[in-house]
């Protein structure tokens, strides 16, 4: 396409992954997609970036002009927090209360292991400093510190040279105004120290679970800084001058300087915008019970979608480390394409959970990798053309990868001339094994079916393993997405603007001031939410609300989330709540106790400003497409003479009946012996058993 005078403008959409790092271009005037990826620079991962929005404005013939708007999801957070990269932080809290961060909530890691160690908090214990002000659970404040004590703090802060401090006081929750003071008494010693209210970022009851995401945000918050400043140095030197947005946990996304502000919002940032991209691939292709399946380079991860949309949660786990923050429902499940293949002394052949990663990566990649990874085994068994990777772009070296699954076939005490193969064939049957034993005790926790489940499958080797996994899962059928390889890429420029806001409440219904008490929190909520979205950007059209209330039998130890219509949210009502948290109660634990006082403990709003709709394009409808080529493939113990197919190539309604291979630039489509795939009118690749 050309760049014309009055050209319409254009969204780019980017993920950052471990190995590579996808681009998509919507050109609103043409409706077409155009697709990009690079591989990662761990060590500055906004070099990719801005390599890749160069070669993508370059392949899609778009000037940086016409470019209005920038979506990026990264994986920078998380992976700073489990690979413990993050900053060296302190943390203030009220006397007495320095071991929170220690004791937890008193868990076990292994109830049947006395020696297991616990996860290190990413705060010692010696940079935890106290202060005495403290406020009691009615709002009487004990004790206040004054500007002498908080110049201690702060020169203890300046002589461990912390880069961030996290401030949780106790009871701040519904009382921030000395953990307020404290915080600006710190900022005014520490000259530009980062400085992390707990109240501020997340003010819910569990003084631990606060704690951690004060500590989390003020973690991430110096390498999201710098990485954000980089990033728009990087972005202008392409010549864009849009607007960035950073794509969130809860499938949104967020300005530049909210996401700069609050860095713990975008904790998962890239897997959420693939849940997003997929609810609405599915609800084109008319499939409302979804898996998603994101298997890229370190690891593969899974999603539920009901009804069309994404299973949320208001906790998950980072490491080992609870987040008490409103996420789309990702769970990681096992290997990704860099996960490497090794033999335990047990003389058992393992896959993961250590990951190649982009440097070096693969052994294939010829970067200097030792050890094999799932990467390897595709292409020794013949299901990747190491002379098609990435459109050719990247060449893979088959001999280099045979060589090092040879030396774990010595290991094994396998002998012969396809003894590298054989090995390659093993390792994916591993992998897929703990991928479906996962898959389905996730499942069987939710009380769902496997088979009721189409298996959305994206990411760089989400194509060439999902069929392996659908069939050991006993999965019905798989959907795999026009361009899989950037499908978390397209999820960000499908993202509206999303906030979530909260107060702990602790109100039970049956008190005369519930009704009154409810309506003025959930109208200080809205203010909130309607000052921020009305800061984040002239683009989004309108904004819009949704409440839901975490409620319990009252002296219940844990809650459930109930949803709340918009009259609710706006004229409270404790009968209808009442009645509300018993059926949801009888859904969940099969019984419910209508002579029991029910207690609101939270109350939550989530705040959305729609961005202006994508619209997904169609293919052309063609006839039935030959393959371009055959290769042997190895399967189930032998060569099988396996056709190619050029999947830009299939229209609506082609038909490609397995044992096949669909190649595409950003993926590989393995289709097994037994299934087929036909094309539909968006060009997704329907997978399902022969009948």
């Amino acid at each position: 396409m050309s760049t014309t005078a009055g050209a319409a403008r254009c969204r780019i959409g980017i993920d950052v992954g471990g190995t590579f790092t996808d681009c998509v271009l919507f050109n609103a005037g043409s409706g077409t997609l155009t697709y990009f990826k690079e591989p990662s620079v761990p060590s500055d991962p906004s070099k990719a970036v801005e390599r890749g929005i160069r070669g993508l404005l370059e392949r899609a013939g778009v000037a940086p002009k016409d470019v209005d708007l920038i979506v990026h999801g990264t994986t920078l957070p998380v992976n700073a927090v489990i690979q413990r990269r993050g900053a060296k932080v302190g943390l203030v809290v009220s006397r007495g209360n320095r071991d929170v961060l220690e004791i937890g909530r008193c868990h076990m890691p292994n109830p049947y292991d006395f020696t297991a160690e616990r996860e290190e908090p990413l705060v010692p214990r010696d940079l935890v400093f106290e202060t005495s002000a403290r406020v009691t659970a009615n709002g009487r404040a004990l004790a206040t510190a004054d500007d002498g004590e908080i110049a201690q703090i702060a020169k203890k802060i300046k002589d461990e040279k912390l880069s961030a401090v996290a401030v949780m006081l106790l009871h701040s929750y519904r009382f921030p105004e000395e953990e307020r003071k404290v915080a600006s008494g710190l900022r005014k010693h520490l000259n530009g120290t980062l400085v992390t209210e707990s109240a501020e970022i997340w003010p819910e009851r569990r003084e631990y679970e606060r704690a951690l995401v004060a500590v989390m945000n003020a973690y991430i918050h110096p390498l999201m800084d710098e990485y954000l400043r980089l990033l728009v140095e990087r972005v202008a030197a392409t010549g864009v001058k849009a607007p960035i947005y950073i794509t969130a946990s809860n499938g949104g996304s967020l300005s530049l300087a909210t996401a700069r502000k609050r860095p713990i919002d975008t904790m998962l940032s890239g897997p959420a915008s693939g849940v997003n991209a997929a609810s609405r691939v599915a609800a084109a292709a008319d499939r409302k019970r979804l898996i998603t399946f994101d298997m890229g380079g370190t690891s593969s991860d899974i999603a539920l979608s009901k009804a069309g949309e994404p299973e949320y949660a208001t906790r998950t786990h980072i490491g080992d480390f609870p987040l008490v923050l409103p996420v789309v429902n990702v769970v990681s499940i096992g290997a990704g394409g860099g996960s490497i293949v090794w033999v335990d002394r047990q003389g058992v052949l393992k896959v993961g959970p250590h990951s190649a990663g982009a440097d070096p990566g693969p052994v294939c990649y010829k970067r200097g990798g030792a050890e094999p990874t799932v990467t390897d085994c595709y292409l020794m068994v013949g299901c990747i053309d190491p002379n098609h990777f990435l459109g050719g772009r990247m060449k893979l070296d088959r001999e280099l990868a045979r060589a090092a699954l040879e030396k774990i076939a010595d290991r094994l005490g396998i002998k012969g001339e396809d003894r590298a193969v054989k090995v390659a064939e093993s390792a994916l049957r591993v992998a897929t094994a703990v991928m479906a034993t996962e898959l389905q005790k996730n499942l069987a926790r939710r009380g769902e079916d496997p088979r009721t489940f189409s298996l959305m499958a994206f990411g760089g080797a989400g194509p060439t393993h999902a069929n392996l996994l659908a069939r050991e899962a006993r999965l019905s059928s798989i959907v795999i997405p026009r361009a899989p390889g950037t499908f978390c890429a397209m999820g960000a420029i499908l993202s509206d603007v999303r906030r979530d806001y909260i107060r702990s409440v602790r109100l039970l219904l049956d008190a005369a001031d519930a009704q009154a008490t409810l309506s003025e929190t959930f109208r200080t909520l809205e203010r909130e939410a309607e000052e921020w979205i009305a800061a984040e950007g002239s683009i989004l059209d309108g904004a819009e609300f949704s409440a839901t209330a975490d409620m319990r039998y009252k002296g219940q130890s844990w809650e459930l989330r109930v949803d709340l219509s918009d009259a609710l949210r706006v004229s409270p009502d404790a009968s209808q709540l009442t009645e509300l948290f018993h059926r949801e109660h009888d859904r969940v634990y099969a019984f419910k106790d209508n002579d029991a006082v029910v207690e609101v403990t939270t109350v939550r709003l989530q705040v959305r400003g729609r961005m202006p709709p994508v619209a997904l394009p169609s293919v052309a409808r063609q006839g039935q497409i030959a393959p371009v080529s055959a290769r042997r493939v190895f399967q189930s113990g032998s060569y099988v003479e396996t056709p190619v197919y050029d999947r830009p190539k299939l229209g609506e309604g082609a038909v490609v009946r397995g044992p096949a291979i669909v190649e595409q630039e950003d993926s590989t489509s393995w289709i097994l012996a037994g299934w087929t795939a036909e094309v539909d009118r968006i060009g997704n690749l329907i997978v399902s058993k022969h009948e």
